[in-house]
């Protein structure tokens, strides 16, 4: 099993899944509109911009958990995105990526270790994991690490699908 098999819905509320996304690289980001790392959806957004052409989307899961700093409903969510960063990339439903109601796809993320060999719960708002176009889970990155940061884009780069 891998990331692609485990059901989601998209912020609007449509049942969904990763593997709609397969053979995409992905980098997968929970995400919060009151966070002092918000500013972190521009410099998302710009990475959707450069390389989607090329086999590759950021994806969004809101997340409440870190400060109560998503608290806003599915539609606030969107228009805020929208408006505030010009956020076209595939936002999914709210979800909690910690403790006993932690989604499955977190289950799965948070297995994986960051750079320093270290897995387990999310540290926060903006914490990002790179998946492969098969679902496989490549490479996780901190929350204070700027989606532009080269140690992100060269994981892109060499992980873009062909």
């Amino acid at each position: 099993m891998t990331v692609h098999d485990i059901a989601v819905k998209t912020l609007s509320g449509q049942d969904a899944s990763l593997g709609d996304l397969a053979g995409t690289t992905l980098l997968v980001v929970n995400v919060a509109s009151k966070c002092g790392l918000t500013p972190q959806y521009a410099g998302l957004q710009r990475l959707h911009d450069q390389y989607s052409k090329r086999g590759f989307a950021v994806v969004g899961f809101p997340c409440n958990q870190f400060g109560a700093q998503e608290p806003g409903t599915p539609d606030e969510i969107e228009e805020f995105c929208s408006v505030n960063y010009g956020v076209s990339f595939p936002m999914f439903e709210k979800i909690e990526v910690n403790g006993p109601d932690r989604h499955p796809v977190y289950a799965e993320l948070t297995a994986v270790p960051d750079a320093e060999g270290e897995a387990g719960d999310i540290q926060w708002n903006f914490e990002k994991f790179l998946v492969g176009p098969d679902g496989t889970i490549i490479a996780r990155f901190r929350p204070l690490m700027e989606p532009e940061d080269p140690a992100i884009i060269s994981a892109i780069e060499a992980n873009l699908p062909g």
